[in-house]
């Protein structure tokens, strides 16, 4: 059941390349993450006010600087430069840099099945990302590649900080904290290029709106709360698998609209993608209905 959960989150940020390409076109990075970010962390304390204690400011401050603050910038990165499928699809590869944070940091070693699938996926994602398959923005494929490092490194964080910082004052101060650090970048940004926040708000139409409402409610508000709270009750790795609705989010808002379209070979490599990312969850359901099967029969 956690892993149908975790792929609500999962799915609504598959939505946020596509959404922010067609509402919000050409509209700074930094400024989207601070407006994704901080809006959402006082509508959370809004909600339910909470305050950290005086020792957990520094750790939530770290935490919301790299799962918040760089991520959100990464993301709306790839959002401009990548195309919507792309950017879902390649987030599947994350259970691999999972696997591996978790086996190099915390020596936790991956089952043989997790492996195999890793490495398959590692392989489609050769075949697919491949300059002689497909031409890409090697800054959008950067910004990919650190953005899954933030998951990777953000959720190992988030789930420590679960067994001492109660989840809701967690969620809600990293997103505050973060949306504060890139709202002051994005300051900075505006005093030096003034013309571009001059252009936004010149050009502010209800596409914009509908965008902003989308991507603060339901990709950061509703998303990270499902997101913190799911942590605190599953394995990062299992939380990670559940992503699969993030790249089928992906692949239907881009064609349906961007218009987004690829070829057979390209489409087949994207599903082999994500199906390697379904084996080791479904054939450890599996598992443990049939063992629970035979527990009840004895």
């Amino acid at each position: 059941m956690n892993i149908l959960l975790a792929m609500i989150p999962a799915f609504f940020w598959g939505t946020t390349y596509a959404v922010t390409k067609f509402t919000l076109p050409d509209w700074p990075p930094i400024l989207l993450g601070a407006l994704r970010a901080l809006p959402a962390g006082l509508l959370l304390l809004l909600v339910k006010p909470s305050l950290p204690k005086k020792g957990e400011w520094r750790t939530l401050f770290i935490l919301g600087t790299v799962n918040i603050a760089t991520f959100f910038g990464l993301i709306f990165v790839m959002a401009q430069t990548l195309p919507s499928t792309i950017s879902g699809v390649g987030m599947v590869s994350v259970p691999v840099f999972a696997m591996l944070y978790q086996w190099l940091v915390n020596r936790k070693r991956p089952s043989w099945l997790q492996t195999l699938s890793g490495f398959a996926l590692v392989l489609f994602a050769f075949f697919l990302f491949s300059p002689g398959s497909i031409s890409l923005n090697p800054i959008g494929l950067g910004a990919m590649l650190a953005a899954i490092m933030c998951i990777v490194v953000g959720s190992g964080m988030t789930k420590t900080l679960g067994s001492r910082i109660h989840w809701w004052t967690i969620l809600t101060w990293q997103l505050i904290l973060g949306g504060a650090v890139l709202g002051l970048a994005s300051g900075v940004q505006a005093a030096l290029e003034p013309q571009i926040y001059v252009s936004v708000i010149d050009n502010f139409s209800t596409q914009n709106l509908m965008g902003l409402l989308w991507v603060v409610g339901l990709n950061t508000a509703l998303s990270y709360g499902m997101y913190v709270w799911l942590l605190q009750r599953m394995s990062v790795v299992d939380f990670t698998f559940g992503g699969i609705a993030n790249p089928i989010a992906g692949i239907v808002c881009g064609m349906v609209l961007l218009g987004e379209s690829f070829t057979q070979t390209q489409y087949a490599l994207m599903i082999g993608m994500i199906m390697m990312s379904l084996v080791p969850q479904t054939l450890q359901a599996v598992k443990q209905h049939r063992l629970a099967s035979l527990a009840k029969q004895g």
